[in-house]
């Protein structure tokens, strides 16, 4: 299948419709696009779940959703944000995989799932990471807060400081395992925010996710994910239960090059649950498709700079750009550069310079900034002094047509 978004192929157009003139930088540009035949979406699938959503791990692009924003009991589903802490630490470099931890009498005799370390011990981070995300061991994430924090009271301030730097509107942690606490929350939509992160910013570790099985002190234990085994594409993330909770379940799964992450919450078992979520899975992947428009640090345009070492500066996009759109609807698709004019020296690579607006059909489907890629500081006294003359020339004859 032909390449629907080159950089190259797009920029061509652009050049030829968005010159320097202000009022051509506002024009929408239509996306090029061969038609196909139109493809005919049901109405999402009804979950027996109290709340569930469906988000493209790329895009951020939600496609199902109900109840999203209840806030619920997470029960072990609170253990995202624990082992989202222990990789940002090590990624940061505070703490290393071979790290030992002393377990305390406090973690070992926390009740619930076990990871089944004992008491005075000295156990590795690596470890750790694995019980909590696999066997989803209380034990081992209490040892982990204590070790971070000194303690899990200290350590659930700090998940929700990074709940709210994160933007998980509808959380609050009283603990880091998901017991039951008469304040302690979250939301589908928070928790698929939250396996984007992990997703996304730490990938060299979100492969524990996806093992089937973890051994510590001789104790075999499955992934309660029973996905894992049923869904090849299907490689993350965590299951929960209380009573309180009832059966919830975030998964991810990749096809070709497209992610998606579910969230259900509140089910009666462990096997609805399962099927729900594959529910989930199977409309996003059969009904959407996720594309990329632009790849990092693509030029999109370049126009004139007054008074700089440059008269041009060559505008773009810092991240890919990717769209989540119905299947066959992606000639609907057109793009808008909105460049600031009158642009003038210094400009400094990164600084934002306009918006990058993407429409299917009518609709807003996402928004990028425009920055930047190159820094272009002030020319010489002669060259600031013509391009004065001539920014004045061009303002006016723009005024007289505008």
């Amino acid at each position: 299948m032909r390449e629907l978004f080159s950089p190259r192929r797009f920029r061509a157009v652009l050049l030829g419709l968005l010159l320097v003139v202000p009022l051509a930088l506002a024009q929408g540009v239509p996306v090029p696009q061969q038609p196909q035949p139109q493809t005919m979406i049901p109405s999402p699938p009804q979950l027996a779940a109290s709340s569930w959503i469906l988000m493209d791990a790329d895009s951020g692009r939600v496609l199902v959703e109900h109840n999203a924003d209840e806030r619920l009991p997470p029960a072990s589903l609170t253990k995202l944000m624990t082992a989202y802490l222990v990789e940002r630490e090590l990624d940061r470099g505070n703490i290393a995989l071979d790290d030992m931890v002393r377990v305390s009498e406090n973690a070992w005799r926390t009740g619930g799932s076990k990871m089944f370390i004992e008491v005075d011990t000295q156990v590795a981070i690596r470890d750790l990471l694995y019980g909590i995300i696999i066997a989803s061991g209380n034990d081992a994430s209490v040892a982990v807060a204590e070790h971070l924090s000194g303690g899990e009271a200290p350590f659930a301030d700090l998940m929700n400081q990074h709940a709210t730097r994160l933007g998980l509107h509808n959380t609050n942690f009283q603990n880091a395992t998901g017991l039951p606490g008469e304040n302690h929350y979250s939301s589908a939509r928070d928790m698929a925010l939250l396996s984007q992160y992990i997703i996304n910013d730490y990938p060299e570790h979100y492969a524990i996710y996806a093992e089937k099985y973890f051994t510590y002190n001789d104790i075999r234990q499955p992934n309660r994910n029973r996905l894992l085994w049923r869904d090849p594409t299907v490689d993350g993330l965590k299951t929960g239960w209380t009573t309180e909770a009832g059966y919830g379940l975030v998964a991810s799964a990749k096809r070709d090059d497209m992610r998606l992450i579910s969230v259900v919450m509140g089910t009666s078992s462990e096997e609805a649950r399962a099927q729900e979520t594959q529910k989930l899975l199977s409309f996003g992947f059969r009904y959407f498709e996720t594309l990329k428009l632009y790849d990092r640090g693509s030029v999109l345009n370049t126009p004139r700079i007054w008074g700089g070492d440059s008269n041009e500066l060559r505008v773009g996009v810092d991240r890919d750009v990717v769209m989540t759109v119905p299947r066959a609807r992606n000639e609907e698709l057109t793009a808008r550069l909105d460049i600031r004019a009158d642009l003038a020296a210094p400009i400094q690579a990164g600084e934002r310079v306009g918006t990058l607006e993407v429409r299917l059909g009518e609709e807003v489907v996402g928004e990028q900034p425009l920055v930047a890629l190159e820094t272009v500081e002030e020319g010489g006294l002669v060259k600031r002094l013509i391009d004065q003359v001539r920014r004045f020339f061009s303002n006016l004859i723009g005024g007289w047509f505008g």
